[in-house]
């Protein structure tokens, strides 16, 4: 499949875009997905006027493509976010060993209950373990707590995101690869398409992807304050 479906498809993972490239439901004001040739795709928030988000619309598609890995210049004054995306594909394989708890196994659910990271409030917690908001999931638990986790912040028909985190401490170990190769293996089997994004910033997840071997689709940047 093309890039540019790919990332339009892991947008509507992302968001909830309906037919006329409006983003429903709050979130960004404006989300533009490029292509390594450059080719670009955007959808714009409902609550944005038409007379705004019409013309921003056929900018991105006739515009000329940004700078490689950079931003479109597209709302001067705008809060920018985003980087790199990556198509995966299991399996992959991270190559560390490292005993990885997956959320099919009660035992391993049993287990992290009790181990919630001070970054997630009770209720998510418990929701994620006892397999509801995004789960599936897999951890690495050392020293008596959780130390890396990679789980599913969105997921629809047509699609899943990693969402992943190493404590501090225990970086640099391969532990966010060896989860979001289990996390992969979890979705195999029901999921069309997984996909793995990070920050420009980011380059510890960045590595990741690159150790996984993962597909580079492109990019996703984020405007708030149009």
């Amino acid at each position: 499949m093309e890039d540019l479906e790919l990332l339009r498809q892991e947008m509507r993972v992302c968001w909830d875009i309906d037919d006329r490239d409006r983003i429903r439901g709050g979130g960004e004001d404006l989300a533009v997905a490029v292509t390594p040739d450059g080719t670009m795709a955007a959808a714009v928030a409902e609550t944005v006027p038409d007379e705004v988000a019409e013309p921003l619309l056929k900018r991105v598609a006739d515009g000329p493509p940004p700078p490689h890995g950079r931003p479109p210049a597209l709302a001067p004054g705008a809060r920018v976010s985003g980087g790199p995306c990556y198509l995966v594909s299991p399996p992959v394989r991270a190559g560390v060993h490292v005993d990885v708890l997956r959320s099919d196994r009660p035992a391993d659910a049993a287990l992290v209950r009790a181990l919630r990271p001070a970054n997630w409030e009770p209720e998510e917690w418990a929701d994620l373990v006892g397999g509801g908001q995004g789960a599936p999931w897999a951890m690495v638990v050392s020293a008596g707590q959780v130390v890396s986790i990679c789980h599913t912040p969105h997921r629809t028909a047509a699609g899943a995101e990693a969402g992943t985190w190493t404590a501090p401490g225990f970086r640099g170990r391969g532990y966010a690869a060896a989860t979001t190769a289990v996390w992969a293996d979890l979705l195999a089997a029901d999921c069309p398409r997984l996909f793995y994004s990070t920050t420009a910033e980011n380059r510890s997840s960045q590595r990741v992807a690159e150790r996984l071997g993962l597909r580079h689709i492109g990019w996703i940047w984020r405007f708030e304050g149009l």
